[in-house]
């Protein structure tokens, strides 16, 4: 499974994930809502479980992955500041680019 997250993206995750309370915690990418052939995502931190794989990114964090759910691989963690600022999780390697 793939996973990429962006300069900006990884700079706000890092800050999330050195915070004391987060020690044990990795990020985990997880479908919130799927219709058709595209999903909804969502972020928490969490546990490894028995399903998840855990995909190393070029950012150097972990990423908890269910390895039963199709839709996850090849997401992309962004964060934009405009027009609104927040976490942006797209797969356009199953041809969902956003844009819904």
């Amino acid at each position: 499974m793939n996973c990429k997250i962006t300069r900006n993206a990884a700079k706000v995750l890092q800050k999330e994930l050195e915070k004391e309370e987060n020690r044990d915690l990795k990020l985990r990418v997880l479908v919130t809502h799927a219709h058709g052939d595209h999903a909804h995502y969502g972020l928490d931190l969490d546990k490894p479980g028995e399903n998840d794989e855990i995909v190393s990114t070029d950012k150097n964090i972990d990423v908890l992955l269910d390895r039963s759910e199709p839709l996850l691989d090849g997401v992309k963690i962004d964060y934009l500041y405009f027009p609104q600022e927040g976490f942006v999780i797209t797969n356009p390697s199953k041809g969902n680019h956003g844009d819904h």
